[in-house]
């Protein structure tokens, strides 16, 4: 199974292309030194939405065993030094380690298919939610979610669902599920920030109304993909 390392780091100000420098120039490669793990998306917090020079690193990792090989390079082998000095170039670092949910359309992840190159490319806009369900009922949510709400997107033109995860045991809190979703029409993500939700869309049946029986809690990052993220 596929493991992925989420990360949100609250980089200093003044090491913003530094710390971004080590990502691409030495995290990115010195993954591709083997077939066990990679760097998938280097997202910005886009400005406005959230706190400043925060980003958000996916890193998918082959297996538990390849995840553990990954850990020790990290903590005392070659990446030892590197880490050591990324840790100086930010605030701090809040990591998870999570695993798709049964209908995320992202489940495997073909390690060598990922661009390692640093090649450029368009930016992109993702709309990130992560939800925490009443109760600790996360079966129940990621099961209405995957009924309700993923399906609504691939007829909406607005968002696409990349990839939908929970955290693995043990590594985080336990009831918690993560959105990743493209945002593919940019005058509606404006619509949305700047018109209230129509009643209709908050009635008895809609998602807007339903997910409420399992969380009220939620919130939304918007993440900005650099040029070079290897996944855009």
């Amino acid at each position: 199974m596929t493991l992925f390392v989420h990360e949100v780091h609250h980089i200093h100000g003044k090491a913003e292309e530094e710390f971004e420098a080590a990502y691409r120039e030495e995290w990115m490669p010195k993954l591709a030194e083997d077939a066990e793990a990679r760097l998938l998306w280097y997202c910005h917090h886009a400005h406005g939405s959230g706190p400043a020079y925060h980003v958000v690193t996916v890193t998918a990792v082959r297996d538990g065993a390849a995840w553990e090989r990954l850990s020790q390079r990290v903590a005392d082998g070659d990446l030892a030094n590197w880490a050591a000095r990324v840790d100086t170039l930010r605030h701090g670092l809040a990591a998870k380690i999570v695993v798709p949910v049964p209908w995320s359309p992202l489940q495997e992840v073909d390690l060598e298919e990922v661009p390692v190159d640093g090649r450029e490319h368009e930016l992109s806009l993702y709309m990130e939610d992560t939800g925490w369900p009443h109760d600790n009922r996360l079966g129940d949510y990621i099961e209405l979610a995957g009924r309700a709400y993923a399906p609504l997107l691939d007829q909406s033109g607005f968002l696409r669902m990349e990839a939908a995860f929970r955290p693995a045991f043990g590594t985080h809190r336990r009831a918690e599920q993560i959105l990743m979703q493209k945002i593919l029409d940019h005058d509606r993500l404006a619509t949305l920030l700047t018109t209230e939700v129509p009643a209709e869309r908050r009635a008895p049946g809609t998602w807007m109304h339903d997910a409420l029986d399992v969380r009220d809690k939620w919130e939304s990052r918007l993440l900005r993909t650099t040029a070079w993220s290897p996944w855009w």
